[in-house]
């Protein structure tokens, strides 16, 4: 048996945002599968979806920072004189860095469906990694597979 379904998630601005129970809300036909995968494939370029910590909220304080770092904002206050880092800037600072970030993160999840629930470890959630300053709702397609 196949499910899909597209599924919208709530505005967001910049940073990491725990979002497992907003998606399973949207999918009650997950309840449907003993087992199974679920395919969660985010819509977008500028944003992305991964795995982890579930519990304490540092940590996702600490990735937002740690992504920062590795593709910084392109705007005045950052670049103190020298020349842009990036070539395209056609949404504005926080448009290039977003891309990096959602190349290096990934925009698709793969998860086990197990009686009617997703797979997850303890410790485990699902995260929206939003890299755009402004706030934005985001699109999901869930594609579930299984018996």
């Amino acid at each position: 048996m196949w499910k899909q379904k597209t599924i919208s998630l709530k505005k967001r601005s910049a940073g990491c945002y725990l979002v497992t129970d907003e998606i399973v809300s949207q999918v009650p036909e997950l309840r449907e599968f003993k087992v199974g995968m679920a395919n969660i494939f985010l819509q977008h370029t500028s944003a992305a979806l991964t795995l982890n910590e579930n519990w304490d909220t540092d940590v996702r304080a600490d990735m937002k920072d740690a992504l920062d770092g590795l593709a910084p904002r392109d705007d005045d206050e950052h670049r103190k004189g020298k020349p842009g880092l990036y070539r395209h800037d056609d949404e504005g600072p926080d448009d290039m860095p977003a891309h990096i970030k959602s190349s290096l993160i990934g925009a698709s999840l793969n998860i086990p469906v197990k009686d009617g629930a997703l797979g997850l470890g303890t410790w485990q959630g699902i995260w929206l990694c939003e890299f755009r300053d402004r706030a934005h709702s985001r699109r999901v397609v869930v594609t579930i597979q299984g018996e």
